[in-house]
C-alpha cells in the first residue's frame, strides 16, 4: 500500500493534502502543558487558554489575521502575560508567522506589525542564521496558505 501511495505522489496524480497527509503541525504541538491540564495550578485557565490557542492557531493557519498575529506573539514570547508559561516559545518560527504577516497583504496589518516584525525578527532575538531559518520557515507557511512568496 505505501508503494502505490508513493508511486501516485511521485507522479503528481495527487497531493499530499489528497492522500491525507496534512501541511501543518497540531495546534497542541505547541503547548507546554497536559492534554488534560490535570497538571495545572489553575485546570479552568489551562483549558480557557487551550481553547484560545487552538482557536488562533487555527486561525492562522486558515489565513486569518488576527489568529496569524496571535500567533507570532505567542511564539516569539511564549505568551506568559496572557497564557502563563504554556506556550512553548519557539522565536524561530514566531519570526516566521511575522514575516508571514508581513508578506501577506492584509488590510489590517498596521506599524504595530512593522514593529513587532523589527523587534522579533531583529538581532536581539535571532542571529543571522535564526533569520534565515525563519525565512525558509516563512517561505513554507506562505505556500501553505497558496500566498505568492515575495520574500527577497
Amino acid at each position: 500500500m505505501r508503494a502505490l501511495l508513493a508511486a501516485i505522489l511521485a507522479c503528481g496524480c495527487v497531493s499530499l493534502v489528497e492522500a491525507g497527509e496534512t501541511l501543518w503541525r497540531p495546534a497542541m504541538d505547541y503547548l507546554a502543558v497536559d492534554d488534560d491540564c490535570a497538571s495545572a495550578t489553575d485546570p479552568e485557565t489551562c483549558k480557557w487558554m487551550k481553547e484560545s490557542w487552538t482557536r488562533d492557531y487555527e486561525g492562522a493557519i486558515s489565513g486569518q489575521y488576527a489568529g496569524q498575529r496571535n500567533v507570532a506573539h505567542c511564539l516569539s514570547t511564549g505568551c506568559e502575560a496572557t497564557y502563563g508559561k504554556s506556550i512553548r516559545k519557539n522565536p524561530i518560527l514566531g519570526c516566521a508567522w511575522h514575516i508571514v504577516i508581513i508578506n501577506s497583504g492584509h488590510l489590517d496589518a498596521s506599524s504595530v506589525d512593522a514593529s513587532s516584525f523589527k523587534t522579533y525578527c531583529g538581532p536581539h532575538f535571532l542571529d543571522d542564521l535564526g533569520r534565515k531559518m525563519a525565512d525558509a520557515q516563512a517561505r513554507t507557511i506562505l505556500k501553505n496558505l497558496n500566498i505568492p512568496v515575495q520574500l527577497p
